[in-house]
């Protein structure tokens, strides 16, 4: 890239799991200026990767996923070598990171403010979204990755007030506003809508960690539980899953558990059965699935004991990720998966 080549603004959007960072993204692609490419690189700490088939298929955007780890540490060595590949690929106009719920930030900009980039990237706004509500939550403001997630956000809005109550909003308002270094925007936001503008906040260098090691203290590892071809999809490898045969890949890492199901496209479920499944699940931190039903696909969206459910566009073939706070009997959870099963 020469001198005269503009820098390309890019955009790091943290938050702790569940929290809506993908449908945060989903907004700002409706309101991207018309005629400009727009990458998005999206990380996923579950194996099977669903929320890339979550973003839209429409001109001026290209998608690329990393599943089965945090880019920041288990997939570190892949951050450089891809960001590097989408400039060359999609020559962007805007590059969106969206790291796991668990991923620490610090790396990814250590990496994208580092001398292989310099002249490549303009790095702006570091956005974090906060579900108020989660700071009653032990496992959640005990967790050092999500404090420095706060730490080096140079925006951060607390997200879901139409969940949280008045006391727990204005509770984490007065939280944010006396950190030090000061943020540069606060606010307020239900259903993750980001004001595009808050994109050119520029960044505050002066951020650091506090926990700069918290992500190096477990790393993620996965396994493939069931062994098939494979195939070329969206830009990656993809195991082909048989009729009634899922492929299976399990995962673990900073006290958290995952298991990915990747199902043939011809297999169908009874949804009720199945959401009654999944929601009886137990301890669990996520659940997400694209699960086809009849001739259509739904998007099941579980975070804690919460849960929702809505019609996607998606077409390929139906995944389950399940997020536990300890390991679960996967296999019978399979097997009872198989038995909600039409067809």
């Amino acid at each position: 890239m020469s001198q005269n080549t503009p820098l390309i603004p890019t955009n790091i959007i943290t938050g702790f799991l569940g929290v809506g960072k993908t449908t945060a993204i989903n907004g700002l692609l409706a309101n991207k200026p018309e005629g400009e490419n727009w990458t998005i690189l999206v990380n996923e700490f579950g194996q099977v990767g669903i929320d890339q088939e979550m973003l839209p298929e429409q001109n001026g955007l290209h998608v690329k996923e990393l599943a089965g780890g945090c880019i920041c540490c288990a997939l570190g060595a892949s951050l450089g070598k891809t960001v590097r590949a989408l400039i060359e690929q999609a020559s962007p106009d805007r590059l969106i990171i969206e790291p796991t719920g668990i991923g620490h930030p610090e790396g990814i900009i250590d990496t994208l403010t580092g001398p292989a980039f310099r002249d490549k990237l303009d790095l702006r706004a570091t956005i974090c979204l906060l579900d108020p509500r989660s700071l009653g939550e032990p496992e959640v403001i005990n967790n050092e990755t999500f404090h420095d997630q706060l730490n080096l956000a140079d925006v951060v809005l607390i997200n879901k007030c139409d969940l949280a109550s008045a006391e727990q909003i204005a509770a984490t308002e007065n939280g944010l506003n006396a950190m030090f270094p000061p943020k540069q925007y606060v606010g307020r936001t239900t259903r993750s809508v980001i004001d595009i503008a808050l994109l050119d906040v520029v960044r505050n260098g002066e951020l650091k960690a506090q926990f700069p090691e918290s992500h190096h203290h477990s790393h993620h590892s996965h396994s493939h539980d069931h062994q098939h071809e494979h195939t070329h999809d969206h830009g990656d490898h993809a195991e082909i899953a048989e009729p009634g045969k899922p492929v299976r890949k399990t995962g673990d890492g900073n006290g958290l558990y995952s298991c990915g199901w990747i199902f043939h496209r011809d297999d169908c479920f009874d949804y009720w059965q199945l959401e009654a499944l999944l929601n009886e699940l137990d301890p669990i931190r996520r659940i997400k699935g694209v699960i086809k039903i009849g001739t259509v696909w739904v998007f099941y969206n579980r975070v804690k004991d919460e849960h929702d459910f809505d019609k996607v566009a998606y077409r390929r073939d139906s995944r389950i990720e399940i997020i536990s706070t300890q390991p679960l009997d996967w296999a019978q959870i399979e097997g009872e998966m198989l038995a909600c099963l039409t067809s």
